[in-house]
């Protein structure tokens, strides 16, 4: 399993609310895999309409399957020249990747 985050920066053409709509698409498809327990104790993210932007953790199975739901979906919807997507992984020392996650898991949202 990686320890991947996925950052997404949308377009202006794209509207803040159909943004947020894509996203609750893509969660609805992952609790359908994971169920909805799963989904609240295993995803952090945050989604920011105002500035379109949106952080997936993608280090558990969840995920990473949110992340991957997430792309398709905004990519068709959207265009790829509308979605920029960002990945950053930790490098291989354990140090530097908490040091790394650690901002990130601050403001990481919470299913619900």
């Amino acid at each position: 399993m990686t320890h991947d985050t996925y950052k997404y920066r949308f377009d202006e053409s794209v509207p803040a609310q159909e943004l947020e709509d894509t996203f609750m698409l893509a969660m609805l498809a992952v609790e359908s895999l994971h169920g909805r327990s799963r989904v609240r104790m295993e995803s952090r993210f945050n989604l920011d309409k105002a500035r379109r932007t949106c952080v997936i953790d993608a280090s558990t199975d969840v995920g990473s399957d949110l992340a991957r739901i997430f792309t398709g979906f905004a990519t068709k919807e959207y265009g790829e020249r509308s979605v920029l997507i960002e990945r950053s992984q930790p490098t291989g020392c354990a140090c530097a990747s908490k040091h790394r996650a650690a901002p990130a898991a601050a403001t990481a949202g919470v299913a619900v």
